[in-house]
């Protein structure tokens, strides 16, 4: 099933409301004449509300998901500013030119880890730059057989999360977290697009696939992570 499908229903790719998403934006704290650069930016929702706010910067997008892209593409030029805004298929742990202001959510399994990724965007900001680096964190401790099954061992509870950024030499200027309707609104949004379209092709022949898939998303995050797994935005300098 296409990218298309799936996000089709989703804002951005992270637990996030409109609301959180205004906070983030203003900490972010974009002037005029910044690069702006959104490392696993999917379709750039983001970026572009970033750029949009500060009328003389401009920004980039970098991600491998070539649907994903297009939609940002499309949307950027609907605003019309393709003249500010540029998309790149690249992998984004092989980005090396550096940017005023680096957003980074939802991206660092591309480094291997939260660590690794900390540890990349050090030599990926500017001087009195900031870097926007929202990532999943435990909550509340997993089980071995629940939440962790599914994510694996590289996600780190929220403490570790920030005394990691803060070892590696980061200042953590601001901290927020997704709270459970935005996980919720998360969720339901990722599958929407699927169920939308499974029951406008109840007969098709992946249409058992598609719904046997997404029963199991659901009662995984019903009853395995809901409440155990976070999200944390972190606004970093250094």
């Amino acid at each position: 099933m296409s990218g298309e499908v799936v996000y089709s229903r989703m804002r951005w790719n992270a637990p996030l409301s409109e609301e959180h998403a205004s906070l983030l934006l203003d900490r972010l704290g974009v002037s005029p004449g910044d690069e702006v650069t959104d490392l696993g930016c999917g379709w750039g929702e983001l970026l572009l509300r970033a750029v949009v706010a500060e009328q003389a910067a401009t920004g980039v997008g970098v991600d491998i998901d070539l649907s994903g892209l297009q939609r940002g593409r499309d949307a950027v030029a609907d605003a019309g500013l393709s003249d500010r805004i540029s998309f790149c298929a690249e992998d984004v742990s092989k980005w090396t030119t550096p940017a005023d202001r680096i957003v980074c959510v939802g991206a660092s399994h591309a480094w291997g880890s939260s660590l690794e990724a900390l540890r990349a965007l050090l030599g990926l900001v500017r001087p009195h730059g900031r870097v926007l680096f929202g990532d999943g964190c435990w909550e509340s401790p997993p089980s071995n057989e629940g939440a962790s099954a599914i994510f694996g061992d590289e996600v780190l509870a929220l403490t570790d999360l920030v005394e990691s950024a803060t070892a590696l030499g980061w200042r953590v200027v601001h901290l927020s977290t997704a709270d459970q309707r935005e996980w919720d609104d998360f969720e339901g949004t990722w599958r929407a697009g699927r169920q939308e379209w499974l029951l406008a092709n109840p007969d098709d022949e992946g249409a058992d696939e598609v719904r046997e898939k997404l029963d199991t998303q659901l009662r995984e995050y019903v009853g395995t992570y809901r409440g155990v797994l976070g999200f944390a935005y972190l606004f970093l300098a250094k």
